[in-house]
């Protein structure tokens, strides 16, 4: 399997499968498009490395006529960003278009009172411009799920929720790519630094989820 994703991310395909991951995984939140993006970063921070010892070679050996070589098979960082962020907010838009259209989306959520009270709490976030917990429900496994679906049963307005979240896909896909670029750059384009890197990101998932379901202790107004 470890082999098959490396060569994955040594194919241009690597950009498709990431996209798709990241687009479906709002309706599927055991895919593992958080791995996918960390794993491609951390290759494409090998091949910047690679690529920067090549120039030193070159330079060595200009004299000699001997150019080093630069990898062409490892992904651009900079293209793998926009897939996953392209991919996060279409997402995103889909099934809050689909939510709020109704359906057996809209009664699966009245029936569950977990996701009832995150729907009424998104709301209530919403209406007051507390969308930053679009953001952080981002990073919280099946937590865009509950946010995307959440807001089209509530009938929130397009535009009070599209903007929050583009901001959560762009922060999710910095920071996952971001862990697997400077891991690959630092520990090594290994299996280990991408160990550690999305061990990283699950952290980062199990703090905004702390935060997401922790209490609200504002004390209420005296009558």
């Amino acid at each position: 399997m470890l082999e098959s994703l490396g060569a994955l991310t040594g194919s241009p395909w690597i950009y498709a499968v990431v996209g798709v991951s990241v687009l479906l995984d709002v309706f599927l939140p055991v895919l593992p498009s958080g791995v996918l993006v960390v794993t491609a970063a951390t290759a494409a921070a090998a091949g910047s490395t690679t690529v920067a010892e090549a120039a030193v070679a070159e330079a060595a050996d200009h004299m000699a006529q001997v150019p080093g070589e630069v990898p062409a098979d490892v992904p651009s960082l900079l293209i793998l960003m926009l897939c996953a962020a392209g991919a996060s907010v279409l997402g995103d838009l889909f099934a809050f278009r689909i939510a709020r259209r109704g359906g057996r989306l809209g009664l699966a959520i009245t029936r569950s009172r977990w996701l009832a009270t995150a729907q009424e709490r998104l709301g209530t976030a919403l209406a007051g411009g507390g969308g930053i917990l679009v953001v952080l429900a981002r990073f919280v496994p099946a937590g865009r799920s509950i946010v995307s679906i959440g807001a089209g049963v509530a009938h929130r307005k397009a535009r009070e929720f599209l903007p929050w979240s583009a901001l959560a896909g762009v922060a999710w896909t910095g920071y996952s790519a971001g862990l697997g670029y400077f891991g690959g750059q630092w520990l090594g384009a290994s299996w280990t630094g991408t160990a550690v890197s999305v061990l990283a990101l699950f952290a980062a998932g199990a703090l905004a989820a702390y935060i997401v379901k922790r209490p609200d202790r504002t004390p209420a107004p005296a009558a």
